[in-house]
C-alpha cells in the first residue's frame, strides 16, 4: 500500500517529499514552515527519493509548436537582482548537493540562464516549497529567468490533471497570475483537492476534481470554462504534455520539487540542505554557468 505525505506533514517537515515510485519520505530535520523533496541523483550517484516531476515545454500563449526542450512558463516581470561573481569555496559539492545532467539539455532560451522548478500543484511538498520558489524567482539576476515544469508521474495522486491544467492556463495567458492561487485551491480551500484535507488521506477517485472543476477555478481569471476545457483537450496541450514527460526523463528528475539550472544541473531542497540553501545554491549554479565553469 502506497504511503502518502499528508498536507499536515508537508507543512511540518522541511525535507519531506512525494516520490516518483509512490513512496513518501521525510528527513529528520523539521523546518518552521516548509518542506522540500529529494531530487534525482546524477548518473554516478543514487538520489534520495523526491516528490513528483515531469519537465514541461515552453510555449507561447497560443503556440502549437512549442520547443520540446523549453520548460514551462517564465515568471512575471520583476526587478532583477545584481549578478553575483562565481566563487567556489568548496561549500557546494557535485554528487552531493547538486547533480550534473548528462547530456546537458537545451533550454530554448539561449539568451538567459533558465532556472526550472519541476513541480505539481497536487504535490504536498511542492505546496510547501512554492513560496520559496516565488522568492527564488524574485532573487534571480538579470541574466537568469524562472520557468516551471509540471509533472505527471503520479497518476495515483491526480497529477496528470494538474499538468494538463497548467499547460491550458499557460496557453490562455493566466498561468502566472493564478500560480499561487492554484496551490491554495488544492491545499487550503480544498476546492480542487484530491485529498481529504482533514484526514490527509486520498479521496476516492470518484470524488477527485475534474477538468470541469478546474475550468470553474480559472473562470475567476476571466477564462470561459468551455474554452478552457476545449484548449485543455486540444492536440497542442496533449503534445506539450508528452514533451514534458520526455523532458522529465531527460533531466533525470525522480521527484518534486526539483530545481534544474540551465538544463545542466539538478538538485532538490534536501540536497541543498533546506529552503534558504536552495536559493543560495541556485544562484551559485547560475553564477557558475555564467562564468562558463
Amino acid at each position: 500500500m502506497l504511503k502518502r505525505l499528508s498536507f499536515l506533514c508537508a507543512a511540518l517537515f522541511a525535507l519531506a517529499a512525494c516520490s516518483h515510485n509512490g513512496s513518501d519520505t521525510a528527513a529528520p530535520q523539521p523546518a518552521p514552515t516548509q518542506t522540500s523533496a529529494p531530487a534525482a541523483a546524477a548518473s554516478a550517484a543514487k538520489p534520495a527519493p523526491a516528490s513528483t516531476a515531469a519537465p514541461a515545454t515552453a510555449s507561447t500563449a497560443a503556440s502549437t509548436t512549442a520547443s520540446p526542450a523549453s520548460p514551462g512558463t517564465t515568471a512575471a516581470a520583476k526587478p532583477s537582482a545584481p549578478a553575483e561573481p562565481f566563487v567556489d569555496t568548496g561549500k557546494w559539492v557535485e554528487g552531493k548537493n547538486y547533480f550534473t545532467i548528462e547530456p546537458q539539455q537545451p533550454t530554448g532560451n539561449p539568451d538567459k540562464i533558465v532556472v526550472t522548478e519541476a513541480f505539481s500543484y497536487a504535490c504536498p511538498a511542492c505546496n510547501a516549497f512554492h513560496t520559496t520558489a516565488d522568492q527564488l524567482a524574485q532573487s534571480l539576476p538579470s541574466n537568469a529567468v524562472m520557468a516551471y515544469l509540471p509533472v505527471s508521474f503520479r497518476p495515483d495522486e491526480n497529477f496528470p490533471l494538474f499538468q494538463r491544467a497548467y499547460f491550458a492556463a499557460k496557453a490562455l495567458g493566466v498561468a502566472d497570475k493564478s500560480y499561487d492561487a492554484m496551490f491554495d485551491a488544492v491545499w487550503k480551500t480544498g476546492e480542487l483537492a484530491s485529498d481529504d484535507l482533514t484526514t490527509g488521506r486520498p479521496k476516492p477517485q470518484s470524488a477527485w476534481p475534474t477538468l470541469d472543476d478546474v475550468a470553474k477555478f480559472y473562470a475567476k481569471y476571466g477564462v470561459d470554462p468551455k474554452e478552457f476545457v476545449a484548449v485543455a483537450n486540444s492536440f497542442s496541450i496533449n503534445t506539450q504534455m508528452k514533451r514534458a514527460d520526455d523532458m522529465v526523463k531527460a533531466y533525470g528528475v525522480e521527484g518534486t520539487p526539483t530545481i534544474i539550472v540551465n538544463g545542466k544541473y539538478r538538485f532538490s531542497p534536501s540536497d541543498a540542505g533546506g529552503y534558504p540553501q536552495s536559493i543560495e545554491l541556485t544562484k551559485w549554479l547560475v553564477a557558475k554557468e555564467a562564468a562558463g565553469k
